[in-house]
């Protein structure tokens, strides 16, 4: 293809291809392979493409178009500094701004930690564009009268590590003061195995602390992590720094007023989800009431997959078992 270009320690690898597209007024690298029906992977925080690299040859076997960008301000994608940019209004424009750039209608949207919220959010602007959601970690959580970061404030106090993120510059220094390690903290945080992983372990800050306080001190990986893999993560965010993921978390009460137009909006999307029973996210306050009626909120919801022993890192940790539950629902639709 003419307009491939060669992403340095990328190009083709393992029959996956690198490029560029221009999409709603950024460019962002993709990662891609295979023929089909398209499938959009979006990763997480502090993540890249490079979180789905098990399920590419999976799905490309099986006769699908896989996909997998780093997300606005990851990886080789462009990262705006205004951090008002980062809001989900513009997330999905880059999601739709995507598909247009692949010369497609739609796509069944897979995505993991933040991706998540971007799949449903996509799929509740632009249904259209959407075939089906797969969302890992974080259910579908509609718009409320406060925002989700103002009621896990008003149930965990003002220490809640989403407000500590707020704090243009602190977290991330303190990621950046030691990349490699961060890294290593953070992916070792509700891993299934991890302390961290316990709805007994509550993502506060201490007062006068700092956000790594809040993760492990730096030891021996996961067993689902190589050195050769935190090599990758750390190559890019020792190049791109922290600041542009945790952008998105600095536009949660922007994004709360943007979408106020879509309060009550259905969300019609064929859906599955799924999650580690070890995840601290899903631990937070009100999220199992909020899994237990998923489907009262999700009509079209076709299974709900709680993976035991499993934290965070769901397609990395048990990519076998998330595969076989992703062809399922594929070729369902």
């Amino acid at each position: 293809m003419s307009d491939v270009q060669v992403v340095p320690g990328g190009g083709v690898v393992g029959g996956v291809g690198h490029r560029f597209v221009e999409a709603n007024g950024i460019r962002l690298h993709i990662a891609e392979q295979g023929e089909g029906p398209l499938v959009v992977l979006l990763h997480g925080f502090p993540e890249t493409w490079y979180s789905w690299r098990h399920q590419f040859g999976v799905l490309a076997a099986a006769g699908y178009r896989v996909v997998a960008p780093d997300l606005r301000g990851f990886g080789r994608s462009d990262r705006p500094a205004a951090v008002e940019r980062y809001s989900q209004l513009h997330l999905v424009g880059d999601v739709t701004g995507l598909l247009d750039a692949l010369g497609e209608e739609r796509a069944v949207l897979v995505g993991h930690d933040w991706g998540s919220p971007l799949a449903w959010n996509t799929a509740l602007l632009r249904p259209e564009r959407v075939r089906g959601v797969v969302a890992l970690g974080l259910p579908y959580l509609p718009r409320g009268g406060v925002s989700a970061l103002a009621g896990m404030t008003q149930a965990l106090g003002a220490g809640f590590y989403m407000n500590y993120l707020q704090r243009l510059g602190v977290a991330d220094a303190e990621l950046a003061g030691d990349v490699r390690g961060s890294l290593s903290r953070i992916f070792r945080w509700g891993f299934g195995d991890s302390p961290q992983a316990s709805a007994a372990v509550l993502p506060v800050v201490p007062e006068g602390g700092t956000l790594l306080d809040l993760l492990p001190e730096a030891g021996e990986l996961p067993g689902w992590l190589t050195e050769a893999d935190l090599d990758v993560y750390a190559e890019d965010f020792a190049r791109t720094g922290f600041s542009g993921g945790l952008n998105w978390w600095r536009t949660m009460e922007l994004s709360w007023e943007l979408t106020a137009p879509w309060q009550g909006a259905p969300m019609s999307a064929p859906a599955l989800y799924m999650y580690g029973e070890r995840d601290g996210s899903v631990q937070l306050p009100g999220l199992d009431q909020l899994i237990a009626n998923l489907r009262h909120l999700v009509p079209n919801l076709t299974r709900t997959v709680a993976l035991p022993g499993v934290g965070h890192w769901t397609q990395q940790e048990r990519p076998e078992e998330v595969n076989a539950e992703l062809l399922k629902f594929l070729a369902g639709l």
